[in-house]
């Protein structure tokens, strides 16, 4: 297919921060009503890779990649995420990758049930939490596939555990000393449970500005008919 001109893929997106601002207001930070949520939910199909090196970070978005259909590994991924040489650089570099191959970036809100409700939507979600104990803890990448509501504890794909059990206050004190990061890497036509359309529409320019203007155009128009 020919590309899109970047004037006309602004206009798409223009076009649609206005359909979202007709559509009402952006979720509120504490994250939207959960009626209807599962109890208990685990994606029991997600890939898992061992280890943690890099703070896990090749490990979980390649688990993710694979997922979405990427022929990837841990290894491979290293040198976009300019690995060994720049570990403090991956709050960057661990989205700028996956815009590489093309997918959403599409950030939650800093709330447990924002993260729950996708989910038990279906989609995993990629975080970053304070791993570790009391006398020693770093970062850590890791995937939330699933939690159960009446034990009140989460699952992740984190280092060498494929189902580290963490309770919701544990899991959540951790997670906000890391800086309560939690995005979807989803494809274009993938939109997440209970779309921000904004949220939606600001993570596709930034695929645009990636260099990937057709799946940026794919996004808008997934999102314009939602």
């Amino acid at each position: 297919m020919p590309s899109l001109s970047s004037s006309l893929l602004k206009n798409l997106i223009s076009a649609g921060f206005a359909l979202g601002m007709l559509a009402g207001c952006a979720s509120h930070s504490n994250g939207p009503p959960l009626p209807g949520l599962a109890d208990r939910v685990e994606l029991g199909a997600v890939p898992f890779y061992r280890g943690d090196e890099y703070q896990g970070s090749s490990l979980a978005l390649a688990a993710l990649l694979t997922l979405q259909g990427v022929s990837i590994t841990p290894g491979l991924l290293e040198p976009t995420l300019h690995l060994p040489k720049d570990v403090d650089g991956l709050p960057s570099a661990v989205p700028n990758a996956a815009r590489e191959f093309g997918f959403m970036v599409y950030p939650l809100d800093p709330a447990l049930n924002a993260l729950l409700a996708q989910v038990a939507a279906g989609y995993p979600v990629l975080l970053r939490y304070d791993a570790g104990s009391m006398v020693w803890s770093q970062p850590r990448y890791a995937l939330l596939i699933g939690y159960d509501r009446y034990k009140r504890h989460v699952i992740l794909r984190s280092g060498d555990e494929r189902r580290e059990l963490l309770d919701f206050d544990a899991f959540a004190s951790a997670w906000k000393k890391a800086g309560s990061w939690a995005v979807l890497v989803q494809r274009p036509t993938q939109l997440p449970a209970q779309v921000d359309r904004q949220r939606w529409l600001r993570a596709a320019s930034e695929l645009g500005q990636a260099g990937h203007e057709q799946a940026a155009a794919q996004a808008v128009r997934a999102v314009a008919g939602h």
